[in-house]
């Protein structure tokens, strides 16, 4: 058990981390998701099949995993889009949003009854990204960004719940990064007439932390979650993901000196969210305890 929660852990440390090569490499965004869907594809399709774990899927199931993975590839480009454009820190705040979406299309997408209570713990997110825009308005385009970004990450998930019933993990991860990698190949030319590129064939330097992101922060990191995920309940997981963001802002404070540019309104902004993550952990952690217990009542009888 000690050994899965250092793995989950870790996992959610290079999740964090992604932010952070997002500034490292240069290459514009669009171009920085194009690479890296290209490396780990390969990586993870060499890796299977010298596993023989290469699957094939039906021609309708492609088009809906293409369709997941294309949100995938948006949600990626939006998301290092908001690095760019703001900063480390306030693109994880953003992504914070992530809660609020998913409190509001996880019921249309799966016809459930609203949690208020979770959709109004998104909405104090939400408070606290205001107030960083409000006090931030040259971080505009990036915040912009940063909340497209959270709409991407709420939806995926709920879309590809669905399809893990069906499908392995590394099998679906394949496919989806695949799809998006096509998709944004045809979508590049027009992204890029909007948001041009410095430049297209990575550096030296890029290349090195492409190879991080998508070999580290992506396969490694996924293959960890999963392990992970043997021993340890996706509630308990889902909770540690919300540290995603901590971990992420206090490495950009450490490594690029950001809490030194920044507003006291961010940090205002910033305890408002991390007070909507603590509440909602609080939740969670409280109405697992109630299941658990009517569980237990229910053996007794």
């Amino acid at each position: 058990m000690k050994k899965a929660f250092i793995q989950l852990h870790i996992a959610v440390f290079l999740a964090g981390f992604t932010a952070i090569l997002g500034k490292l490499i240069l290459l514009n965004e669009g171009m920085l998701v194009w690479y890296r869907l290209l490396i780990t594809i390969f990586v993870l399709g060499i890796w299977m099949m010298y596993k023989k774990q290469l699957e094939l899927i039906a021609g309708m199931d492609i088009l809906k995993i293409a369709g997941v993975g294309l949100i995938l590839a948006l949600h990626w480009v939006t998301f290092y889009g908001s690095v760019k454009y703001a900063n480390v820190s306030v693109a994880l705040v953003c992504f914070s949003a992530t809660g609020f979406f998913t409190a509001l299309f996880e019921p249309l997408f799966l016809r459930k009854p609203i949690v208020w209570v979770e959709l109004g713990l998104g909405l104090l997110a939400m408070v606290g990204i205001y107030i960083i825009f409000d006090f931030h308005p040259h971080f505009k385009t990036g915040i912009l960004f940063g909340i497209l970004s959270a709409m991407g990450s709420a939806i995926f998930p709920v879309m590809n719940k669905q399809l893990l019933i069906r499908f392995t993990p590394k099998t679906l991860t394949l496919y989806e990064l695949s799809g998006g990698l096509l998709a944004l190949t045809l979508l590049l030319p027009f992204y890029l007439a909007y948001f041009p590129a410095a430049y297209y064939i990575p550096t030296i330097n890029d290349w090195g932390w492409l190879l991080v992101l998508a070999v580290l922060c992506t396969l490694v990191s996924l293959d960890l979650q999963l392990n992970a995920l043997k021993k340890i309940s996706a509630f308990t997981a889902n909770l540690t993901y919300n540290l995603e963001p901590v971990y992420g802002i206090i490495l950009a404070f450490i490594l690029f000196g950001e809490s030194k540019m920044l507003h006291p309104g961010f940090f205002i902004g910033l305890a408002l969210i991390l007070l909507a993550i603590v509440l909602q952990m609080l939740m969670l952690y409280w109405r697992s305890r109630g299941k658990g217990k009517s569980e237990s009542s229910g053996d007794k009888l």
